[in-house]
């Protein structure tokens, strides 16, 4: 008995070690990035610094279908909700189980409408591209309504259109994207469980744009806003729309 007693705490303290050095590892991975954020948030607070830098930001957009960024003048953006949001947002992004080219995560959402749990997957029709878009307002297009970024008791912004508080439950999640549905009605929207399993497959946080088809990953767009690039997603339909285009002619010949 004793000896079955030293090996499950033998066991337990292997497993806690083999945790604790998986920690320590994706510190020093997420060390430097989160550093050099910190930084450029702390030198936005200097108002002549984030005008000059806001100017830049807004006139550097590469298509005019991608969303500015925009950052409110007012808000302070070096926080420790902000610091909080970063650290989260780049352990989410390293941490994801989506890679390009690999197997699409299948996690549970929420339809908003019907009250009603469904697999991510089970979106999809046929074999069409489904373009998931996490975070946002917005092939088939599928809305995933994630956590807050800014909610208005953490990071908040000020000039947001609603004030919107962390959600505590599945029901206060349920009715900030019915309150977006009346902003785009119409759309697909599901949203994450409380658990943000889908939040953390995808590495979504802020927001993030994919596309999956046969239940792959075909696209992967970077971490937002800064990298949210809806011109990418509308060159890669572009693409997408020739090749059908291509076999079908090709159908034809023969």
């Amino acid at each position: 008995m004793k000896k079955q007693s030293t090996k499950l705490r033998f066991h337990f303290l292997h497993q806690y070690m083999a945790r604790a050095l998986k920690q320590a590892a994706l510190c020093l991975m997420l060390l430097p990035r989160f550093l050099l954020a910190a930084v450029m948030l702390w030198l936005l607070d200097f108002l002549c610094i984030r005008r000059k830098l806001l100017l830049k930001m807004g006139d550097r957009q590469d298509s005019l279908d991608d969303p500015p960024l925009c950052v409110s003048d007012s808000n302070k953006m070096f926080t420790l909700e902000s610091l909080r949001a970063v650290w989260h947002g780049q352990k989410l992004d390293i941490l994801k189980s989506a890679r390009l080219g690999q197997a699409a995560p299948n996690t549970e959402v929420v339809l908003v409408q019907e009250r009603r749990q469904v697999r991510i997957l089970d979106c999809m029709k046929g074999n069409r591209p489904l373009i998931l878009n996490f975070g946002s307002y917005i092939a088939d297009f599928l809305v995933v309504y994630i956590e807050e970024a800014h909610p208005s008791d953490g990071w908040v912004s000020s000039d947001a259109p609603y004030q919107i508080p962390k959600h505590r439950c599945l029901e206060d999640r349920l009715r900030a994207a019915a309150l977006m549905l009346t902003e785009v009605p119409g759309s697909r929207v599901v949203v994450d469980n409380m658990d943000n399993s889908s939040n953390a497959a995808y590495g979504a946080y802020f927001e993030r744009l994919y596309i999956v088809r046969d239940e792959t990953v075909v696209y992967q767009g970077g971490r937002g806003p800064e990298e949210y690039r809806i011109s990418e997603l509308k060159t890669w339909l572009q693409q997408y729309r020739k090749e059908l285009l291509g076999s079908q002619n090709a159908v034809l010949h023969v």
